[in-house]
């Protein structure tokens, strides 16, 4: 698992901390590439980016993409575990 942000690396540190992160978390993409690229909503008036999740499948091709614009509509570790082995089974 691995997650970035267009955060500044202090940000990036700090969020990391506070939620006891053990994975790698990247920090200070540009949004509007970002959002060029994945589709991401950008916020123009706040220069951020909502919430985007992805799962890559072994191939590297997006097996699932959640996009939000509010504060729900996250991926969530269960989710991703349960998506995860259901294709493993496949």
């Amino acid at each position: 698992m691995i997650a970035a942000s267009v955060d500044k690396i202090d940000d990036a540190r700090a969020t990391v901390e506070r939620y006891k992160i053990s994975f790698t978390v990247g920090y200070g993409l540009d949004a509007k590439d970002v959002s060029a690229k994945t589709g991401a909503f950008y916020d123009s008036k706040k220069g951020n980016l909502h919430a985007t999740g992805f799962i890559i499948n072994p191939e590297g091709k997006v097996a699932n993409g959640v996009y939000s614009t509010l504060a729900i509509g996250r991926l969530v570790a269960r989710d991703c575990i349960n998506l995860i082995d259901y294709f493993r089974q496949k």
